[in-house]
């Protein structure tokens, strides 16, 4: 059985510091529990864990801290090095063996002394903070370590980032913190937060890294791999839902016809209706069935569907908990639409910078195999200078709308903008 790193693709030089701080932190432990004495020689399973042994002068932590955090573009695998460094120092080998109860269980997402969060909506709030970093003060129940993983922590709020930093000066012996940011740029982390971690910078993995792991682990065919991973530009997620997805690929399919549908003002705007309207369904059909589950799951809590006496009473009494239910639903599904449409959007820079490359006759290949011939159509109409200014363009939406602009306005100027060249 491959290890709990084997999936972080491209990805060596991050790898190597998680497997030796791992293992650092397996000699930490060891230290703990034989005390003083454990100081007096070196220890050799140490060394057999691949890390350092230790012994007089020797910190048997060094390499480890108790915060962390990985950056890296979209589909570099932020989130994946977080839980399999989780599911290492979870592990009782202290390597991320895979095969382990530990590992397994965290890789599952079911390991007790492992939290894992991941916004639903467009922000992290300071109520959600404070309750997460209560509950990592505990003592860890498998006797290693209390792990929190927080997805996105580039969307905490003021207020949650100064709980959590609070936190992370004065943190529990046995709590560790991972955090996943696309950088450690001051929009992204704060500054105080940043210097108290370890940074791990992770890079977008090649197309050919990507489209081995889909054919590895998911049994795609490679000739499918291969296509999917350069469509996905390195993004490990969206190549695997394309590999697989024949939704996905009508999607696709529809936004790189943008290109060729923009014939004039109504064209745009009627382009820009079709993205949006496309990105709100999909949101949709991504959110509803959990919806669901939550509400029904609320109602039968609070008493719903009870003949009892007060359950009349409790269900009237349940109306504020109800409506905080849909505000977090509401945020939630805006993320998700929000989410569909950058995909969608980075679909369509793949577009015009296949374009570009194409006009500057830079030898790369394309991100769009299936579209090259419209895009060197649209090269040799547009010139290089109008194909940059079409990318910069779709750039300057996604910015844009990452900035709280309304969806519609950045898409429809941005449709415009395409069509004006």
């Amino acid at each position: 059985m491959s290890d709990v790193f084997a999936d972080l693709v491209g990805q060596d030089e991050a790898v190597d510091t998680l497997r030796r701080a791992a293992a650092s932190a397996a000699a930490q432990l060891r230290a703990a529990a034989a005390g003083p004495a454990a100081a007096a020689e070196p220890d050799e399973r140490d060394a057999d864990a691949g890390g350092e042994p230790t012994g007089p002068g020797r910190d048997p932590g060094a390499g480890m801290t108790h915060a962390w955090i990985f950056t890296g573009p979209p589909g570099s695998g932020r989130s994946v090095a977080a839980r399999a460094f989780a599911a290492a120092l979870q592990c009782v080998h202290g390597t991320g063996c895979g095969a382990c109860p530990g590992c397994h269980t965290t890789m599952t997402g079911t390991h007790a002394d492992v939290r894992l969060v991941v916004p639903d909506g467009l922000s992290i709030g300071v109520n959600d903070m404070r309750a997460l970093v209560l509950r990592a003060a505990s003592t860890p129940s498998g006797g290693r370590w209390q792990v929190v993983i927080i997805e996105d922590a580039d969307r905490l709020t003021e207020a949650a980032g100064n709980a959590l930093l609070k936190a992370i000066e004065e943190p529990p012996p046995r709590t560790v913190f991972l955090l996943c940011a696309p950088s450690t740029h001051p929009d992204d982390i704060s500054v105080t937060i940043r210097s108290r971690c370890r940074v791990v910078p992770l890079r977008q993995p090649a197309a050919a890294a990507v489209a081995e792991v889909l054919v590895r682990r998911d049994g795609i065919a490679p000739d499918v791999a291969g296509w999917a991973a350069a469509a996905a530009q390195g993004h490990v997620g969206r190549a695997r839902r394309l590999a697989r997805d024949p939704e996905a690929r009508q999607r696709r399919d529809a936004v790189l016809a943008v290109p060729r549908r923009l014939t004039g003002v109504g064209a745009a705007f009627d382009a820009a209706s079709a993205l949006i309207e496309a990105a709100e369904a999909e949101a949709a059909a991504s959110v509803t069935e959990v919806d669901e589950t939550e509400r029904a799951a609320l109602q039968t809590a609070l008493g719903g569907g009870g003949t009892g006496r007060g359950a009349a009473g409790a269900l009237r009494g349940a109306a504020g908990q109800l409506k905080d239910l849909e505000k977090r639903q509401k945020s939630r599904a805006t993320r998700a639409q929000r989410d569909a449409l950058d995909r969608a959007l980075v679909d369509l820079a793949g577009f015009y910078r296949d374009a570009l490359t194409m006009a500057l006759r830079a030898p790369v290949a394309p991100v769009h195999t299936d579209t090259a011939a419209l895009a060197a159509a649209g090269a040799q109409k547009w010139d290089a200078e109008g194909a940059l200014r079409r990318l910069e363009a779709v750039l300057e939406c996604r910015a844009a709308i990452e900035a709280n602009v309304k969806p519609r306005i950045a898409v429809e100027a941005m449709m415009l903008a395409l069509w004006k060249g």
